[in-house]
């Protein structure tokens, strides 16, 4: 069934008595995705069928997509798997040198830390996870940067926490990286597409990010792209498919020792992704077709009723400036209650939420109404009343 006008809920298999704000889990497919994949299965099933042109065109597409979103250029989009690829690419690059240090939030999800706890490991260099001062997270990387100047050799940090959504100033943290020549990598798995990305403004050294959350896409396959200067490094993977002339299938038995112009050097080998690629693009189509823009501004009110309505439960929210528009963490530190309890018994409702650590972590999409946030706190309140 095609999306309603003025309904994105109808672009979704989603029951009227569900209650999804969960997507920085795991976003929804929409109904032209699964479509998408039913299609490329079938066409599996048929391999006569799939042409030589079916292993490059679709991933350019999506290439174009994924620089659309971020602001940036098409060649500096490479095709991968995850955040943890992406990045670990970057740090297999990465010219770190001992007694050198790598600078990236506290409590930061393993996919963006893991990456340079190996570089540093082999280099003597060390990774600081820099402590939150309350609800302000970018605050001390900030002051963290400026103390440790010219030691800082890389700072990274997502466009908002994964844990509570906590914006990271970006821009900020460009100019102060730049102040001492350090490096800037961002991972942008928990807002693009439902936040605006300005890489020009940003001028990272590499970006990456998932489908599978917010762009409404497959799980397995992400993106990363790397400025200019990084272009020419060397991959993880030595692939066909990412060698200068690949197209050209009677040559593969005598492969160049050139790379395909960009960063496609760096995609992830069988990156065509027959399988998955139609229903990434069906995403990322309707994420670009609505405005990362005007679902921020879709997502922000619904968050900060959820914020509000929680804090009158006596849970904790952080204060407006804070918070993302589209995610929050609810602290349950002061009331005594269990997290994963309280999850539990908000699904028995139908109502969809993520626990990490003592917070229930609530997300907000497009297809989210204001009715979304009275079933939530509905159940919110009960939930709380029986302890």
């Amino acid at each position: 069934m095609p999306e309603v006008a003025g309904d994105p809920r109808s672009a979704f298999h989603l029951p009227p008595d569900v209650t999804y704000l969960n997507c920085a889990y795991m976003g929804p497919l929409p109904r032209s995705a699964v479509e998408a994949g039913w299609s490329a299965l079938d066409r599996k099933a048929r391999p006569w069928t799939i042409a030589a042109d079916d292993f490059f065109v679709p991933a350019e597409t999506y290439r174009s997509l994924v620089a659309e979103l971020l602001g940036a250029d098409a060649d500096g989009v490479a095709v991968t798997p995850a955040v943890s690829y992406g990045l670990s690419t970057f740090a297999a690059n990465l010219p770190l040198t001992a007694g050198q240090v790598v600078l990236v939030p506290a409590d930061e999800f393993p996919s963006a830390l893991l990456p340079w706890t190996e570089a540093a490991a082999r280099a003597g260099a060390e990774v600081v996870r820099v402590p939150a001062d309350g609800p302000d997270r970018c605050g001390p990387l900030l002051a963290e940067v400026e103390r440790r100047g010219e030691q800082v050799a890389l700072v990274s940090a997502p466009a908002c926490h994964w844990t509570d959504g906590t914006p990271f100033d970006l821009v900020a943290l460009r100019a102060a990286t730049r102040a001492v020549g350090a490096l800037l990598a961002v991972d942008v798995a928990q807002s693009l597409g439902v936040v605006p990305f300005d890489a020009a403004a940003v001028a990272p050294d590499v970006v990456a990010g998932a489908t599978y959350k917010w762009l409404l896409g497959p799980y397995s396959l992400g993106f990363a792209w790397f400025a200019p200067a990084w272009r020419e490094g060397r991959p993880l993977e030595h692939s066909w498919i990412g060698r200068a002339g690949a197209e050209d299938f009677a040559a593969l038995t005598s492969p160049s020792d050139g790379y395909r112009p960009g960063a496609r050097r760096y995609d992830m080998g069988e990156g065509s992704q027959h399988s998955l690629m139609g229903v990434a693009l069906a995403g990322l189509q309707l994420v670009r077709d609505w405005g990362p823009a005007a679902t921020a501004a879709h997502a922000r009110p619904l968050i900060d009723r959820v914020a509000a309505g929680a804090t009158e439960l006596g849970l904790t929210a952080p204060p407006p400036e804070q918070r993302s528009p589209h995610l929050v963490g609810l602290s349950l530190a002061e009331t005594g209650i269990d997290a994963a309890e309280l999850a539990s018994r908000l699904a028995d409702d139908r109502v969809h939420v993520s626990v990490r650590g003592t917070s229930i972590r609530v997300s907000a999409h497009r297809f989210n109404t204001d009715e979304d946030v009275d079933r939530l706190l509905a159940s919110l309140t009960r939930a709380v009343g029986r302890g």
